[in-house]
C-alpha cells in the first residue's frame, strides 16, 4: 500500500479542499464525449467525507496525445488514441461492508500495468462513509480508484471537513497531462459544498513540458509499485488521515504549480517565485537545491517530492514560518539534522529517501509524519514531536526491531494515535507502560530498545556509562531512581553512590538536588522553583506529568556534572492522609502550654482538621486519656506532674477520609517553682468582724505555706506583725483608723520556699449602731395596735426607723421577698391592716445614731399569722321606686376578714309573711329591673357574706317599701309590614308597654294623592289584604291601646305606605286538550289573570326517561312523533301583561306517550359477495322498533311471491344461514341466493307482519387473498410458514422462503418451495421471510404477500451442565469455578466456535432465622475467589452465565462450596514501630491472619548485633515496649507467636529494630563525662531497704556517687556530728555491674561484689541513665563490647 507521502498535494491542499482529504473516492457517471477527442480537457473532482459524510462525485477526461508522464504525479489514464476508442474500467472500490461492485477485476489489469503500478491520487478506501450507491462500470474514471487506492491510507480519523471542487483550464494543448490540467480554452466550474464561504478559483494554466521528462520519470517510478490493501470494517473508519487544514481560496496570485517541467533552479528566470505564493507544487523537476526557497514567506503547502535532494542544506526552510504542508518523498535525502523548526508544520512526507534516522530538529505542531520506504535502522535522536498523531515508518530496517511500535508510543507519548496506518495495539500499549519514565530518554541517546523486563536495569547500564567518566573521582553510581509520585505525598528521590575503599578520601561528598516538572511526554522539563530537596511533593496541577529531579554531586566544592533520573506519572492521591512527622513543643513543666505539631501528607484529599488527643502516662502504667484534651495545644496541670504526655494524631481530609493514628510521646512533667497570686482580703473591715486572706497557689502540690497579718502604722507606716500561722484575723478596736496587710508565702510539699505575696485593707472603721433583742408586743388580729420594741448598742440611740411587712412565711425571708405594708417611720405602733390577713407580720428595725448613722437593720416576725373575724353584715337595705320597669338597687356593709364571693338574691313576695319565689335571673345582682310578672308583688333582697376563704356568715333580708305598680298602657312603636302591592297581606307589628295587654283597636286608612283619607270598612284587625281599589293609594293604620282591666292610653297612627301597586300577571290554571298517542295532535287550555292580558308565550318539551328535556316548538299544538314515544310532554306556558310586564310561567306535565302499532314498510337485500357485510334497506314504523327477528335463508333458486312469503316453511333446497340483521356471507353461500325473513317488533315486544325480500344475484368469490402471514420454528432450525386464506375455493397457492441480512437486503432462497424450511448456516444471523401467493381454483392469482422476518436465526444457545468448584474452602485459600459442558454435539460446537465469555458471579451466604440467602460480592467476576476472614463460616456461592457471540446468555447455573474453614493463623508484615532511642516506647504492629484472632503471645527479646542469640526480657509480654539503657546496642527482638480464638497457635514471626541508640541529649551529656574521666553525682539512699526494715518504711539519706576510670565509691556525707563515711567502693572487674529495675525509673542498684552493693535513688529518670551510661562507659575494659563503640565515643 502506497503511503501518504506520494498523495498529489493539489488535491489535498488547495485552497479548493479546505482541508486536506480525509478520505477520497472516484465516482464517475457516463462518459463525456471529451474522451472521444483528441483535444477533450479532463477534469476531477474530488469527493470528501465531512462530518455529515456529504460526498462529491470527481470526474476525469483525459487529453489526446498525452505521453506517459512520472507515476508520482498520478499519472494518466492510459494513452488515448485519435480514434477515441474506450479504455477497460477498473474495478470499484469495496463498500463499508466489504461487498465488492459488479465491476469486473481482470477489466482493469491492463490498465493498472499502464499506470505502472502507482499513482498518486486518492485511494477508493476513502468510501467507507458513503452510503451505498451502484457505479457504472463503464466509467474511465473508476480506474483511479483502484490505481491510487493507496493514497488515502494515512488520512484516515481526522478532521472530515467538506470539499470544495477545483476547476482547471488550459490554454494550449500540452504533451504531458495531470490529473488536473486541460486542454481546454474555457474555465469550467465544478459546484461542492465546503466549510467557509469562498469564491471559486480561477483556472490553473499549466505551460508546456517538454518530452525528454518522460524517460526519466518512468525509470525514476519503475520501483514505485502500487499495492491494494483491504480494509476490514472494524479498521477503516478508524484509518482517515486529514491533512492539515487550509482556510483560503487559491487564485493564480498566491499558487504556482510546475510539476513535471524538468526545473533545475530555484534561481531560474521565468520561475517567477514571490513572497504572495502560498501553494506552491515543484514535484517531478530536477531541483538539487533549495536556494532561493527563501522568498516563499507566506508558503503554506510546498511540494518538493520527486526531485534530485540529497541534502543537508534544508536550512532556507527557516524562512517559511507559515509552511503547514512539507513533501519531500522521492528524493535522495539521507539526513534531517538541517531541517529547521518550523514552528506552523503539520503534514511531513519523507517517504522513499535513504534517511538512516529521524533526527531533525523539534516541530511542535507536526501531526502527520511519513517516512516509510527509507532505510532507518535506529531511533537515536528521534524529534521532540509533541502533537504527533501518525506515524508511518513501513519498510524500514527498523521494522525488524521488537516492538517498535511500543518505542514510537514512548518517544512521541500519549498523542499518538496511528502507527503505520493502523490504530495502536492494545498489547504494545501495555508493553509500553512496562518500561521506564527515562527509557524515551534513553532511546534518542542510542540505547539499544529490548525487553520491558530487562529495560529497568539496561536503561540504568547506560545511562551510568554516559556518566562514568563525570562522576567524582572514587565515586560508582549505584542507584538513580525516583518514587512513584502521588498526588500530595512525598516523593523521594534516590542517587546511591559507593565509595572506593581503596582510595583515600577524607572529604564527604554531598548532593544537591533540582526537581523539574514536565508535560505528557518526559521532554522539555521546566525546573520547580523552591524544590531543591531529597523529597518534592507534587500538587494537583502536576497529575499525569512526570517529574524529573537532577543530582549534582559535590565533592571539596566542586560540582561535577548532574545527573538524573525520571518518574512515572503522577498519580491522582488516594485520597487517604498520612502522617510524616509528629513532634511535641514547649517546655514541660506545669502550667506551660506545650502543642503537637503533625506534619501531614493529604495525598489529594482537601487538608481538614485531624483529631487530636492527649493520653497521661505515669511510670509503668498505661497510658489515659485527658478528657477535653482535644486540641492541638495543651496546658500542662498540676495532675500531669511526674507524668510523661502522649499525644495522638489522626489526620482527616474535608470528605471524611481518615488516615492512620499516630502518637508522640514527652519526657516526664515537672512542677513549677511554687508561686501565689490574686491574693486578696474578703470581709467587710469593720471593727468586729472576721476577715480572710486567700490565694491561687501555683507549682505543684502546695505544702506548708505560711500567712502573716501586719498592722500599719497610720503616723510612720511601720508594719507590726499582729497574727502569724493563720489566714483569719478578728478585727479589734486598737485597728480602728489603721491598714492591715496580709502576707502570702507559699510552699510546694517538698518545702520548697516561693516568693510571698501581700495585700493592703483599707481602713478599718468603727462598728455602726447595732439592735437587738427586737419583740413585737400586741395582739396579732385583725385591726389590732401592735408596737415593736428593741435594745440599741454602739451609742446612743436616735430617731430609729420602724418599717412593717406582711410574708406568708414563717421564717424572715429576703428583704426583696417581703410585700411592705407601710414606709420607714419613727412610729414604733401599728394597726393591723384587712390586707395582713392570714399573714405572718414582719418588723424591720434600722437603729440609728443621733449622728445619723445608722446600724446593720433588724427583722423580726410574728410568732403567728394574723387572725381574722367571721364574715357578718353590719347593715343592709333595698332602694328605689317599686314600679314596672323601674330599677331596685341593694346595698351592704361586710366586716370579717377579705370578703370572698357573697350571695345576693331577689324574691318576689305575695304578703310580706309568705317565703317568697326567687328570681333567677337576678341572683348575683346588686340591681333588679321590675318586670310585668311582678306587678302587685312585694320584692326583697337577701345577702349571705362569704369570707374569701370560703367561710359564710349569716344572711340577712330586706324589703321594698311597696308592691309593685303597674305603669300606664302605651305604645313604644307601630307600623306596617308588607308590600303595598294588590293581592298581599299587610300585617301590625307593635310594641305594648304598660301592664297585660287587652283588646286593642285597629282602623285602617286609605289617602289618596291629593290628600284626602277615608277609614277603609270592615278593617278592623291586625291584617289587611290589598285589593284592586286599593290601587293608587297611600295606605296606614291606627292603634288605641288597651290594659286588660280597661285602662285606655294614647291612639298612635303609624306611617303611611304606598301607593298601592296592580299586582303582577299570573296563569290561574293550565290543562292539556287531545289523545297522549303516536301520531295524535294535542293543544292546551290557559286561563290569565293579573290585569289586561298581553302576548303571552307557550314552550312544548320533551322530557325523556333519563331525565334529558328537548325544546319541541312553539306552537299552539303539538303532532307527536315516535320521538316522543316513551318520553312526556312538558307544556310551558308564560302570562304576559299588556304593559309587557310577564308573569311567573306555569309548567304542566304530560303522562307518558304511548306508541302506535308495529309496522314494516320496506325491506330490500342489496348485491352479496364473499365475506363482504351484507346490510339490508328497511323501513319501520309504530313506536321505538326493538330487537325484531332476521332470518337469513341460503336457497340455490330464486324464489319468487308466495314461495318467498313462506320461506320459513320447510323447503328441501332452502338452508337457514343466520339469525341476525346483517350476514357476512361465506365460502358456503357462494353461487346461493340469500333471503332474509323479517318480524317488525316493537321495543315492548309486540310484533308486526312479516316480510320478506331476496338478493338479485347468487353471492359472488372474493378476489383471492392471503392474510396472517405466520413463520413458527417448529424444532430447532426447522421453520414452518402459513397464513388464512381468503376468497373462494383455494387452489395450488405458491410458496417461498427469503433472507433478509442485517443492512435489510432480502435475498431469495433457491429451492425453497414448500411450507417448510431447514435451516443452514448462511441462515446464521439473518431473518428468515415467508411469502404466500394465493391461487384460486378457477387460476386466479392473488398478490403476493409475505410474512414478518423472524428473529435473527442463530444456533442453539450454549448451555452449562453444571458448575463445580477446585480449591479448599479454607480462608486464604482460592476457589475456582469450572462449568460442565453438555455432552451433545449442539452443545459442543456451540462451545466450540460462538462461545464469547462467562460471567461469574460470586456470592457469600447470609442465614437468619428462617432461611439462608445470598449477598452478592461486589467487584469480583473471574472465575476464581480469594477466602478472606470475612468468609469464615459463610458458604460460598459462584453463578456462572455463558455468552455467545451472538449476544444471548444462558441461564445461570451455580455451585455452592461448604462453609469456609479459618485458615492456620500467621502473621504478615510484622514490624516495629519507634523512632530507635533508649528512651522511646515500641509498639509491635502486624497482620494477622487465620480466622479471629485468640489470644496470641508477644514475647520481647534482645538480641547483640552479630550474634544469633536472644535474651529474654522477663515480664515484657505486652504489645508495646519502652526501651531503657539496658537496650543500648542490642537490636529488641518481638517474637509473635498467632493463636487462633479457638486456641490454635501458628508459627511463631519475629521482627527486630535496628541497634537501639541513645537518645541525642543524653548521649551528649555522657560523653562530656566520659571525656571529664570523673564525675560526682547526688543520690539518695534507702536505707531502710539496706537495713531490712518493714516493708513500706522508707529511710532515705543522701548519699555521693564517685566515678572515675578506675573505680566507684559511695560516700555518706559528713554532718556536724559525723564524719564522711563510705558504702561501697571497688573496681570495675567483674562481678562488678549496674543493676535497673523495670518498676522504678528512678533507682539503680551497683553492685561490686556478692556482699557490697547499694541501692541509689535519683530525682530523674534522666539522671539514672547517665549515671548508668557514664559508669558502664568507664567500666567498658572489662566488658565484652565496648560500650564507647555503642556510644560512638572516640578513646
Amino acid at each position: 500500500m502506497e503511503d501518504s507521502s506520494q498523495e498529489d498535494p493539489v488535491n489535498k491542499a488547495e485552497p479548493s479542499s479546505t482541508s486536506c482529504a480525509s478520505s477520497v473516492k472516484l465516482r464517475s457517471g457516463k462518459p463525456s464525449p471529451g474522451l472521444m477527442s483528441s483535444t477533450a480537457s479532463s477534469r476531477r473532482r474530488t469527493e470528501r467525507v465531512s462530518g455529515s459524510a456529504e460526498t462529491a462525485k470527481p470526474r476525469s477526461n483525459a487529453a489526446a496525445d498525452a505521453s506517459e508522464r512520472r507515476k508520482s504525479t498520478g499519472g494518466i489514464f492510459g494513452r488515448q488514441q485519435a480514434s477515441g476508442s474506450k479504455r477497460p474500467d477498473n474495478a470499484a472500490s469495496s463498500s463499508i461492508t466489504g461487498k465488492r461492485t459488479n465491476a469486473s477485476t481482470d477489466s482493469s489489469e491492463p490498465l493498472r500495468r499502464s499506470l505502472g503500478g502507482r499513482s498518486s491520487l486518492p485511494s477508493s478506501g476513502g468510501s467507507l462513509l458513503e452510503k451505498k450507491r451502484p457505479s457504472p462500470a463503464s466509467s474511465v474514471t473508476k480506474t483511479l480508484s483502484t490505481s491510487t487506492r493507496s493514497e488515502t491510507r494515512g488520512q484516515d480519523n481526522l478532521r472530515k471537513p467538506s470539499v470544495r471542487s477545483l476547476s482547471f483550464s488550459g490554454a494550449k494543448s500540452v504533451s504531458t497531462s495531470s490529473i488536473d490540467s486541460s486542454g481546454s480554452s474555457a474555465p469550467r466550474k465544478t459546484v461542492s459544498k465546503v466549510s467557509s464561504p469562498a469564491t471559486p478559483s480561477p483556472s490553473v494554466t499549466t505551460s508546456r513540458s517538454k518530452a525528454g521528462s518522460l524517460s526519466s520519470s518512468v525509470n525514476r517510478a519503475s520501483s514505485l509499485s502500487g499495492r491494494r490493501k483491504t480494509a476490514t470494517p472494524d479498521s477503516r473508519d478508524s484509518r482517515f488521515i486529514v491533512l492539515p487544514q487550509v482556510e483560503i481560496k487559491a487564485g493564480d496570485d498566491v499558487r504556482l504549480d510546475l510539476r513535471g517541467h524538468r526545473v533545475r533552479s530555484l534561481t531560474a528566470s521565468g520561475l517567477n517565485l514571490s513572497s504572495n505564493l502560498e501553494f506552491v507544487y515543484l514535484r517531478d523537476n530536477l531541483l538539487s537545491s533549495l536556494e532561493g526557497i527563501e522568498i516563499l514567506t507566506r508558503v503554506k503547502v510546498l511540494d518538493l517530492s520527486f526531485n534530485d535532494f540529497k541534502g543537508p542544506g534544508f536550512e532556507p526552510l527557516g524562512n517559511c514560518k507559515v509552511l503547514q504542508q512539507l513533501y519531500l518523498a522521492g528524493n535522495q535525502i539521507t539526513s534531517l539534522l538541517s531541517l529547521p523548526q518550523l514552528p506552523n508544520l503539520e503534514f511531513l512526507s519523507v517517504a522513499q529517501n535513504k534517511l538512516k534516522s529521524l533526527s531533525m530538529a523539534s516541530q511542535p505542531r507536526l501531526q502527520v509524519l511519513a517516512a516509510s520506504k527509507n532505510k532507518i535502522s535506529t531511533l537515536k535522536g528521534f524529534p521532540h514531536l509533541p502533537v504527533l498523531e501518525h506515524l508511518r515508518v513501513e519498510e524500514n530496517p527498523i521494522l525488524d526491531m521488537p516492538h517498535l511500535e511500543a518505542a514510537s508510543i514512548l518517544l512521541v507519548g500519549p498523542t499518538l494515535k496511528k502507527f503505520n496506518d493502523r490504530d495502536l495495539s492494545f498489547e504494545e500499549l501495555e508493553i509500553a507502560k512496562r518500561y521506564p519514565a527515562h527509557t524515551a530518554l534513553c532511546i534518542r541517546d542510542g540505547w539499544e530498545f529490548c525487553r520491558p523486563e530487562l529495560a529497568a536495569d539496561s536503561t540504568l547500564r547506560f545511562l551510568v556509562e554516559q556518566w562514568k567518566d563525570h562522576l567524582p573521582p572514587g565515586y560508582v553510581l549505584k542507584e538513580a531512581s525516583v518514587d512513584r509520585p502521588f498526588e500530595e505525598d512525598a516523593c523521594h528521590c534516590r542517587f546511591i553512590f559507593a565509595k572506593d575503599r581503596t582510595l583515600s578520601n577524607d572529604s564527604e561528598l554531598v548532593l544537591k538536588y533540582q526537581w523539574f516538572i514536565g508535560e505528557k511526554t518526559p521532554i522539555n522539563f521546566l525546573p520547580i522553583s523552591g524544590s531543591e530537596g531529597e523529597v518534592y511533593w507534587p500538587k494537583h496541577e502536576d497529575i499525569d506529568k512526570f517529574l524529573k529531579v537532577e543530582c549534582t554531586p559535590i565533592l571539596r566544592d566542586t560540582a561535577y556534572p548532574s545527573i538524573f533520573a525520571v518518574s512515572s506519572p503522577v498519580s491522582p492521591g488516594t485520597g487517604l492522609p498520612k502522617v510524616l512527622n509528629l513532634s511535641v513543643h514547649g517546655e514541660l513543666v506545669e502550667g506551660n502550654v506545650i502543642k503537637g505539631h503533625a506534619e501531614v501528607a493529604w495525598c489529594g484529599g482537601t487538608p481538614g482538621k485531624g483529631v487530636s488527643s492527649w493520653l497521661r502516662r505515669r511510670w509503668n502504667n498505661t497510658p489515659v486519656v485527658i478528657v477535653g484534651a482535644e486540641e492541638e495545644e495543651y496546658q500542662l496541670t498540676i495532675n500531669d506532674i511526674d507524668s510523661s504526655l502522649v499525644f495522638m494524631y489522626t489526620p482527616v481530609t474535608e470528605e471524611g477520609a481518615k488516615g492512620e493514628p499516630q502518637y508522640a510521646m514527652t519526657d516526664f512533667v515537672k512542677a513549677a517553682a511554687p508561686s501565689v497570686s490574686n491574693v486578696q482580703i474578703m470581709g467587710d473591715v469593720i471593727e468586729g468582724n472576721t476577715i480572710f486572706g486567700a490565694g491561687e497557689y501555683f507549682g505543684g502540690r502546695e505544702g506548708p505555706s505560711k500567712f502573716q497579718w501586719f498592722r500599719k502604722n497610720k503616723e510612720d507606716g511601720e508594719l507590726k506583725l499582729v497574727s502569724d500561722g493563720t489566714s483569719e484575723f478578728t478585727l479589734t478596736k486598737d485597728d480602728v483608723g489603721h491598714q492591715l496587710s496580709f502576707v502570702y508565702i507559699p510552699i510546694n510539699f517538698e518545702g520548697q520556699e516561693g516568693e510571698s505575696a501581700s495585700i493592703m485593707t483599707s481602713i478599718v472603721k468603727k462598728a455602726p449602731p447595732k439592735a437587738s433583742n427586737l419583740k413585737i408586743i400586741g395582739d396579732i388580729r385583725e385591726g389590732n395596735k401592735v408596737t415593736v420594741a428593741a435594745v440599741v448598742t454602739g451609742g446612743t440611740e436616735g430617731f430609729s426607723r420602724v418599717q412593717w411587712f406582711k410574708t406568708r412565711s414563717s421564717k424572715i425571708m429576703e428583704e426583696d421577698c417581703l410585700e411592705a405594708l407601710t414606709t420607714p417611720k419613727v412610729a414604733k405602733a401599728f394597726r393591723i391592716p384587712v390586707g395582713a390577713l392570714g399573714h405572718f407580720l414582719v418588723v424591720k428595725f434600722t437603729p440609728m445614731a443621733p449622728d445619723g448613722q445608722s446600724g446593720e437593720p433588724v427583722f423580726m416576725i410574728s410568732e403567728n399569722a394574723v387572725e381574722t373575724l367571721p364574715p357578718s353584715l353590719n347593715f343592709l337595705a333595698v332602694t328605689g321606686d317599686c314600679l314596672e320597669g323601674k330599677i331596685l338597687t341593694a346595698s351592704y356593709g361586710y366586716i370579717g376578714g377579705h370578703e370572698g364571693k357573697s350571695l345576693y338574691d331577689w324574691f318576689i313576695h305575695e304578703a310580706e309573711a309568705d317565703p317568697g319565689v326567687l328570681i333567677p335571673e337576678a341572683s348575683g345582682h346588686l340591681e333588679y329591673h321590675i318586670v310585668k310578672d311582678a306587678i302587685g308583688k312585694f320584692i326583697s333582697f337577701k345577702c349571705t357574706p362569704v369570707r374569701e376563704d370560703g367561710t359564710i356568715g349569716d344572711p340577712k333580708i330586706a324589703f321594698g317599701q311597696e308592691r309593685v305598680r303597674a305603669g300606664s298602657p302605651m305604645l313604644l312603636s307601630l307600623q306596617i309590614v308588607g308590600e303595598a302591592i294588590e293581592g298581599t297581606t299587610l300585617h301590625v307589628d307593635k310594641k305594648y308597654w304598660g301592664g297585660e295587654e287587652g283588646d286593642s283597636v285597629y282602623h285602617w286608612f286609605l289617602t289618596s294623592l291629593d290628600g284626602t283619607q277615608k277609614e277603609i270598612e270592615d278593617a278592623s284587625s291586625a291584617a289587611y289584604t290589598l285589593s284592586a281599589r286599593d290601587i293608587g293609594f297611600l295606605i296606614s293604620v291606627s292603634c288605641d291601646p288597651i290594659r286588660i282591666d280597661l285602662a285606655h292610653g294614647a291612639t298612635m297612627l303609624s306611617e303611611q305606605i304606598g301607593p298601592v301597586k296592580p299586582g303582577p300577571p299570573c296563569c290561574q290554571s293550565l290543562e292539556f286538550c287531545g289523545d297522549m298517542t303516536e301520531g295524535k295532535c294535542i293543544s292546551f287550555i290557559a286561563t290569565y289573570t293579573g290585569g289586561q292580558k298581553g302576548s303571552c308565550s307557550n314552550e312544548w318539551f320533551r322530557i325523556k326517561s333519563n331525565g334529558t328535556k328537548d325544546r319541541i316548538c312553539i306552537d299552539e299544538e303539538l303532532n307527536l312523533t315516535v320521538d316522543d314515544v316513551g318520553s312526556c310532554i312538558e307544556l310551558v306556558y308564560t302570562p304576559s301583561r299588556s304593559d309587557g310586564l310577564k308573569g311567573v310561567c306555569r309548567t304542566i306535565v304530560s303522562d307518558v306517550i304511548a306508541p302506535a302499532d308495529p309496522i314494516g314498510i320496506e325491506i330490500v337485500v342489496p348485491e352479496c359477495c364473499e365475506d363482504v357485510e351484507v346490510v339490508p334497506k328497511k323501513l319501520y314504523y309504530g313506536g321505538n322498533e326493538g330487537d325484531g327477528e332476521y332470518i337469513w335463508y341460503r336457497t340455490k333458486l330464486k324464489l319468487q311471491d308466495s314461495d318467498l312469503i313462506n320461506i320459513s316453511e320447510d323447503h328441501e333446497d332452502v338452508q337457514l344461514c343466520a339469525r341476525s340483521l346483517t350476514y357476512i356471507p361465506s365460502l358456503e353461500d357462494v353461487g346461493y341466493y340469500l333471503a332474509l325473513y323479517w318480524v317488525p317488533t316493537r321495543v315492548d315486544g309486540k310484533c308486526g307482519k312479516p316480510l320478506v325480500a331476496i338478493s338479485s344475484e347468487p353471492v359472488s368469490p372474493a378476489f383471492p387473498v392471503v392474510s396472517d402471514i405466520i413463520v413458527e420454528e417448529r424444532s430447532t432450525g426447522l421453520y414452518c410458514g402459513g397464513g388464512r386464506y381468503h376468497g373462494g375455493h383455494e387452489g395450488s397457492s405458491l410458496c417461498s422462503w427469503y433472507r433478509q441480512t442485517k443492512d435489510g437486503n432480502v435475498v431469495v432462497i433457491d429451492g425453497a418451495n414448500s411450507s417448510t424450511y431447514s435451516v443452514s448456516d448462511s441462515d446464521y444471523t439473518c431473518c428468515l421471510i415467508f411469502g404466500y401467493t394465493p391461487v384460486r381454483s378457477d387460476f386466479v392469482v392473488g398478490e403476493l404477500k409475505l410474512s414478518q422476518p423472524t428473529d435473527i436465526v442463530l444456533p442453539e444457545a450454549p448451555k452449562i451442565e453444571m458448575v463445580i468448584f477446585s480449591g479448599k474452602a479454607m480462608e486464604g485459600e482460592k476457589l475456582t469455578a469450572i462449568e460442565i459442558i453438555p455432552n451433545s454435539d449442539s452443545q459442543q460446537h456451540v462451545w466450540s466456535n460462538y462461545k464469547k465469555e462467562i460471567k461469574y458471579q460470586w456470592s457469600y451466604s447470609i442465614e437468619d432465622m428462617e432461611n439462608k440467602s445470598f449477598q452478592p460480592v461486589p467487584s469480583n467476576n473471574s472465575c476464581s475467589y480469594k477466602l478472606k476472614f470475612e468468609d469464615i463460616g459463610r458458604c460460598l456461592k459462584c453463578e456462572c452465565v455463558v455468552a455467545d457471540v451472538f449476544g444471548r446468555s444462558s441461564e445461570p447455573v451455580s455451585a455452592e462450596s461448604t462453609c469456609v474453614i479459618p485458615g492456620i493463623p500467621r502473621v504478615d508484615k510484622l514490624e516495629i514501630e519507634g523512632r530507635g532511642f533508649h528512651t522511646n516506647l515500641y509498639a509491635v504492629r502486624g497482620n494477622y491472619f487465620g480466622g479471629k484472632e485468640g489470644k496470641s503471645r508477644v514475647q520481647w527479646l534482645r538480641a547483640m548485633v552479630g550474634s544469633p542469640d536472644l535474651i529474654s526480657i522477663p515480664g515484657e509480654v505486652g504489645r508495646m515496649y519502652e526501651a531503657n539503657v539496658d537496650d543500648v546496642g542490642y537490636r529488641v527482638v518481638v517474637l509473635y507467636t498467632p493463636v487462633r480464638e479457638d486456641g490454635i497457635e501458628g508459627q511463631p514471626i519475629s521482627a527486630s529494630t535496628e541497634p537501639i541508640s541513645v537518645e541525642p541529649d543524653i548521649l551528649k551529656e555522657v560523653k562530656q563525662m566520659l571525656d571529664l574521666g570523673s564525675v560526682k553525682f547526688d543520690a539518695l539512699c534507702n536505707k531502710g531497704h539496706s537495713l531490712g526494715k518493714v516493708p513500706g518504711e522508707t529511710s532515705f539519706e543522701k548519699r555521693i556517687l564517685e566515678v572515675n576510670r578506675k573505680r566507684v565509691k559511695v560516700v555518706k556525707p559528713g554532718s556536724k556530728t559525723s564524719f564522711p563515711a563510705t558504702d561501697i567502693r571497688g573496681t570495675y572487674a567483674p562481678p562488678f555491674h549496674v543493676e535497673l529495675f523495670r518498676n522504678d525509673q528512678h533507682r539503680l542498684r551497683i553492685v561490686v561484689d556478692s556482699e557490697n552493693e547499694v541501692d541509689l535513688m535519683v530525682k530523674t529518670r534522666h539522671m539514672r541513665d547517665v549515671i548508668v551510661l557514664v559508669i558502664r562507659g568507664l567500666a567498658q575494659k572489662f566488658n565484652s563490647t565496648s560500650l564507647n563503640s555503642l556510644l560512638k565515643v572516640e578513646t
